[in-house]
């Protein structure tokens, strides 16, 4: 291990720590990327590697590839200055500064850390699924479910929640019918949000049921579903699988140093990206649970990198 303290280090690869970088480059900061190797499943760029089309990130009208916008992202990272590793971080010491971060290959001793790991959307890894990812499966509606392939299909939503809720209900302004498959007889939640799923015209329930296999070639073209209490198999002729059964947010690494909520979210001071250790920043969907979009993590990440140029600046 060198003896250089590193000024910052961001932790995480997607827009939040690649907007950090930029605006901590440009602030002289030199900072030091973990872009991370096949962290949580994911390539290095994060979740919208995932996603095909990119339609509601601003400045690109004709939408954009997300791996691509990702790369544009790296690029203008590295343009100005920031110095990239491509290894996962297995530990970090936040005891005391400078923290100390540990990857596959190196240790570095940093003034201020930003972590930007993000969370990993839960999958079902059902018979079928591999093929059609992004062929008509899909982890995040409200990314994908404008996108032309869905249009006018009857659409199926796995998940009993607020987020399987809100999901199948933005998605009814797209497909021409939805179909909510959940493995109870009743929904988790909230009595409102359930009451204007439940009157909607265009939505079906298929209670105690799980979703079994994803059927299609080259596109989703049915999905089985298996009745949980009776045992009875049906294919579902349907445009789209959307699984809205949750994230995971990439935490584990902390090891219990910093305060997350009950779901392993990363608590921030509201309104900044203050963690409960001083000079340990986050952002982006590792501590948003709520919005989870590539623009939202991209401002917190603007936050972050401002804050602890701040902070710097205060302890030098």
């Amino acid at each position: 291990m060198s003896d250089e303290i590193e000024k910052v280090v961001i932790i995480g690869s997607g827009p939040a720590g690649h907007t950090a970088a930029v605006y901590a480059a440009r602030a002289n900061l030199n900072p030091l990327m973990f872009e991370g190797f096949m962290a949580g499943g994911v390539a290095a760029g994060g979740q919208l590697t995932t996603t095909t089309e990119v339609e509601n990130y601003p400045g690109f009208p004709e939408g954009v590839d997300g791996t691509e916008l990702m790369d544009r992202m790296r690029k203008q990272s590295t343009r100005f200055g920031t110095r990239i590793h491509t290894e996962t971080v297995e530990s970090i010491d936040l005891s005391k500064r400078p923290f100390r971060v540990k990857s596959t290959d190196r240790e570095v001793l940093a003034q201020t850390v930003i972590i930007t790991t993000g969370a990993t959307a839960k999958r079902l890894f059902i018979k079928g699924e591999d093929r059609l990812w992004q062929a008509g499966i899909s982890a995040c509606a409200v990314c994908d479910g404008a996108l032309p392939i869905y249009r006018q299909k009857v659409l199926i939503v796995v998940g009993g929640g607020d987020t399987a809720v809100e999901e199948a209900t933005h998605l009814t302004k797209f497909g021409s019918k939805v179909v909510v498959v959940h493995r109870r007889n009743e929904l988790r939640a909230s009595k409102i949000m359930q009451k204007r799923l439940l009157d909607n015209p265009k939505v079906e329930m298929m209670w105690d049921s799980a979703v079994e296999e994803a059927l299609g070639d080259k596109a989703l073209t049915a999905v089985r579903v298996k009745n949980l209490k009776t045992g009875a198999v049906t294919d579902v002729a349907a445009g789209g699988l959307f699984y809205a059964i949750g994230h995971v947010p990439n935490t584990a690494f902390l090891a219990g140093q910093l305060t997350l909520d009950e779901t392993g979210y990363i608590v921030t001071k509201p309104g900044t990206t203050q963690t409960s250790v001083e000079g340990c920043f986050a952002a982006g969907d590792v501590q948003d649970k709520q919005w989870r979009q590539a623009v939202t993590a991209a401002g917190t990440g603007c936050m972050a990198a401002l804050e602890a140029e701040r902070f710097i600046h205060e302890h030098h």
